[in-house]
């Protein structure tokens, strides 16, 4: 069991909603970290899901009248209406209640009751570094990703486990839950947009290599998103004086289902493929520390018509920083070239390169750090 950036969460004293993708590790987590007493009601179990669906004001029955522990409904997006019924029991009974679902915006989308701001809502994200400690190691997180499984019951067979992810927790349950009725066309979809990790996006291009309409294609796109296994990130434009790109940059939320999906052809390139993967295990953990340590920065990324791109661009009320992830082991000139023309337009800018050297650096007044270090103490650096 690794100790969540999360834990704290137990501590309040009101009701929340958690949301993650499938294999975050949320229900383990609270089955490991709450007391005995506390009440769970699995909605993937059928009796539970039969019981609830037939008859929501059941929970009621289900809840001792003097309890005042956690009651904890997994997969709450299985029986949307339930929700009203625990609003009911927030408001008349105090209870406290844990709710965890794969998506709010897909609970959102169809139209139930979010419990009127009475519930706060958090999110679970692969393993950090910092979460793993002694486990963690680079090479392991670049080739396979950080889903908690990785590193415990699949330890032994983490490439099958990715690939029984796919199969299983994504396709089935897209299909399961009737979000698309072609789930031929939505897979080989998937792997298609694998080839876009880390790009801008070109969704006409997308929709004809996978032989999919258009509007189908950005559908796919939003359902995506919906479940929390991908992110578009869009293009920095905070009073820029340069011309840029507008589309959205394109990312799966772990590293290991993007290379798995991403299937190596005869003349693919395996350097560049690995380039794509540091950027992606980058970005899990600029969303999972942003949100652990409620630093609320935006994530960006910047890009100009004349090529000059920086991966990463956070801004909020505690700055603004422009992050370049370098997959070679000595920075030269033209690996800062982008971020001293960022500097140019924005002077309050804090300026970094993570690479897989081993020195930390400074130039120009740029931070240059060993991305490895980097991730350990990513807290640190945007706090």
């Amino acid at each position: 069991m690794f100790n969540r950036l999360i834990d704290n969460l137990l501590k309040e004293k009101n009701s929340f909603f958690l949301f993650g993708a499938r294999g975050t590790g949320k229900t383990f987590w609270l089955r490991e970290k709450l007391p005995r007493e506390s009440i769970l009601i699995d909605l993937l179990e059928s009796d539970n899901y039969i019981k609830l669906q037939n008859r929501p004001q059941h929970l009621e029955e289900i809840i001792p009248p003097d309890y005042n522990g956690w009651v904890i409904i997994d997969e709450v997006q299985k029986i949307p209406e339930l929700l009203n019924e625990v609003h009911r029991l927030i408001e008349l009974k105090k209870y406290r209640f844990i709710l965890t679902g794969s998506s709010a915006r897909s609970l959102r989308k169809k139209g139930v009751n979010l419990l009127g701001g009475r519930a706060l809502n958090y999110k679970l994200y692969p393993l950090t570094a910092k979460e793993l400690g002694d486990e963690w190691d680079i090479n392991t997180a670049l080739k396979y990703g950080t889903l908690p499984s990785i590193y415990s019951r699949h330890k032994n067979q983490p490439k099958k486990y990715l690939e029984s992810y796919i199969e299983t927790y994504l396709k089935e349950e897209v299909l399961q839950e009737g979000l698309t009725r072609n789930l031929g066309a939505f897979s080989r979809f998937m792997e298609i947009a694998s080839f876009s990790q880390g790009s801008v996006l070109n969704m006409t291009e997308i929709a004809r290599e996978s032989q999919i309409n258009r509007k189908i294609v950005e559908g796919y796109f939003s359902l995506l998103e919906d479940l929390l296994i991908a992110y578009r990130l869009p293009i920095f434009t905070k009073k820029a004086k340069r011309k840029l790109i507008t589309h959205p940059k394109f990312y799966y939320f772990d590293v290991g289902i993007y290379r798995i999906l991403r299937q190596l052809g005869p003349m693919d390139f395996d350097p560049e493929i690995s380039g794509i993967a540091l950027e992606t295990l980058v970005l899990q953990h600029l969303i999972a520390i942003n949100a652990y340590y409620d630093f609320n920065y935006k994530i960006y990324y910047w890009r100009t018509k004349h090529g000059l791109e920086i991966d990463f661009v956070l801004y909020g009320e505690n700055g603004l920083f422009a992050i370049e992830v370098k997959s070679s082991n000595q920075i030269h000139s033209k690996h800062i070239k982008a971020l001293r023309h960022f500097k140019e337009d924005y002077k309050i800018a804090k300026l970094y390169v993570f690479y897989t050297g081993k020195r930390e650096l400074h130039l120009e007044g740029i931070s240059i750090i060993p991305v490895d270090l980097a991730l350990r103490k990513l807290e640190k650096i945007l706090g």
